[in-house]
């Protein structure tokens, strides 16, 4: 049976940081809803019971920024892929910064590995829904995957800003994110 709370736990936050990957699903209002996976390690950080900061590097797309320009509404999910089932549900209200902006640095400082970092998020935690998990199914995590990382590893500040400005500046249903 699902349950709600208005703020994380010890246990819940434990949870979260034996995870290996977590979803994120905005929508604007009018448009298509995005729901991404998302990986890399040490990528999230829980600052209380209330707040998460996750800093999101740039891939193919930015429909996330698009999204919240509109709508600063996001649900986080995490599913226990092992062991004990639970699915993890967090509502959130969320301000993120940019490089550009001046908050940048207040909390980029927080994260170790910040090559391809386009934007940093601040959840709010409105609400955390705990469901069961039963029908999630069990895997075995092998590990993170390379490619990401040793493309921002191998590829210039001035690579990853063209390929921002070419990818990653409006969203799929034409929405500008404002990102430069």
């Amino acid at each position: 049976m699902a349950k709600f709370k208005e703020q994380l736990d010890d246990k819940l936050i434990e949870f979260i940081n034996n995870q290996k990957m977590f979803f994120v699903a905005t929508a604007p209002k009018e448009g298509k809803i995005n729901i991404s996976p998302k990986g890399l390690d040490k990528s999230l950080k829980i600052i209380d019971e209330k707040t998460i900061i996750w800093l999101n590097h740039f891939g193919s797309g930015n429909e996330t920024a698009a999204h919240l320009q509109e709508d600063n509404r996001l649900t986080m999910m995490f599913c226990a892929f092992e062991g004990k089932p639970l699915i993890l549900r967090l509502y959130c209200e969320v301000k993120f910064v940019q490089e550009k902006d001046e908050a940048w640095n207040k909390y980029i400082k927080h994260f170790d590995y910040t090559r391809g970092a386009r934007q940093v998020f601040e959840l709010n935690i409105l609400s955390v829904n705990s469901s069961c998990g039963m029908g999630v199914p069990l895997f075995d995590f092998v590990s993170q995957r390379d490619d990401l990382r040793n493309y921002y590893d191998n590829s210039t500040k001035e690579d990853h800003v063209k390929y921002m400005k070419k990818k990653n500046q409006i969203s799929f249903d034409g929405k500008d994110t404002n990102l430069f």
